[in-house]
Formats: structure tokens, C-alpha cells, sequence
């Protein structure tokens, strides 16, 4: 699946500290079309700046787009590619655009509507809806499903991205979306290639 957005990237991986996942895992499996998003919340400042300022260096060597979630500053800081709001930055109802570089891309976290219309106001780039399918990081969690997401998508202002339980199968349910940007993952990358 490619974009139907030029200008986005197709597929999106996030940075989990609590699953224990790797970031630089997480960026062998990715595409120079593809972008990783450094969540990573709960690490101290010092130790979460020098992670993104490694991940920096190695997304850049492949062309893989970084953005820094929660945290402006540091995204500033290391040159990332963009930032990410979760639902608590994105409810402060601020325009995040305000001051960012050309081409820097922010993306948001959204769960129901009011949160992509918030999404949309925030003039974000595109939004992570979620969860669409059932996911390992949520297990028994009430999931949008197909149907439900695609029509959020449809009436969303801002491309979207689908996120939980998305895979390149799972995907395939979504290939008629309007306004679908691509998939985000946390362990959905895994086993896929370049």
C-alpha cells in the first residue's frame, strides 16, 4: 500500500517503552517512505534525548522520517522530521503549526471523532485513529472495525492512519478508504522488510 498522500508517509512505526520494544528494531523494518515515531514517555529527559538523538542519525542514514512524540523542544532539538500530540497535547486546542519549520510534519492521536475534529483544528498533518482491529497492546479493548473507521476517516478534515492490529493483512479490509493515509503499528512491523 502507498500513500494516497504524496507528501505523507505510508507506514508508521511508534516506539513503546512499556512493551519493551526496540526503536532501532523498529527501523531495520522500515522503508525510506516510511516514518517512526519515538513515544518512549516514561524515560528520563537526559536518557530519552539521547535516544532520539541516536535514532536521528540512524533514521536519517535510511531516509526513514522521525517524529518526536509529546515533546516540541526535543523535537527541535535533535532536527527531527515532525511531531506527534497524543490526546493530552492535542486537548490543549492549540495550533501546533505556528512557528514549525516548512515540511516539518505533526501527526495526532485520535480514538473517536471529537478527537479528529480536534485533530483537524489543531491543523495536523494526518491523525492515528485507533484501535481498528483487535491489538496485543490492548487486548479487549472495544475496536472501531472497518466499517466504523471508515466512515470516522470519510468525514475527517485530515488524513487519517489506521492503527491497531494493523498489518499488510489486515490493511487489505481498509484499501477503499477515503482519506486513509496508510497504517501505524507497534509490532506490526515486525517481520515485514524493506
Amino acid at each position: 500500500m502507498t500513500s494516497r498522500h504524496a507528501y505523507l508517509p505510508t507506514r508508521l512505526a511508534l516506539s513503546d517503552e512499556q512493551r519493551g520494544g526496540n526503536p532501532f528494531d523498529q527501523l531495520a523494518c522500515l522503508a525510506p517512505a516510511d516514518a517512526i515515531i519515538l513515544r518512549h514517555y516514561e524515560m528520563p529527559t537526559r536518557e530519552r534525548a539521547e535516544l532520539a538523538q541516536a535514532l536521528r542519525l540512524a533514521s536519517r542514514s535510511i531516509g526513514v522520517r522521525l517524529l518526536i512524540a509529546g515533546d516540541r523542544q526535543l523535537a527541535h532539538h535533535v532536527k527531527a522530521d515532525g511531531l506527534h500530540l497524543p490526546r493530552w497535547l492535542l486537548k490543549q486546542g492549540r495550533v501546533w503549526r505556528c512557528g514549525m519549520k516548512p515540511g516539518f510534519m505533526i501527526t495526532a492521536a485520535a480514538h473517536n471523532e471529537t478527537e479528529l475534529l480536534a485533530a483537524g483544528r489543531a491543523n495536523v498533518d494526518a491523525a492515528l485513529l485507533s484501535p481498528v482491529f483487535p491489538t496485543e497492546s490492548h487486548p479487549g479493548t472495544k475496536i472501531l472495525g472497518p466499517v466504523r473507521f471508515a466512515a470516522l476517516a470519510s468525514r475527517c478534515h485530515v488524513p487519517v492512519y489506521a492503527l491497531g492490529g494493523a498489518t499488510p493483512a489486515s490493511m487489505q479490509r481498509l484499501a477503499n478508504v477515503e482519506n486513509l493515509a496508510g497504517w501505524a503499528a507497534i509490532s506490526g512491523t515486525k517481520g515485514t522488510s524493506r
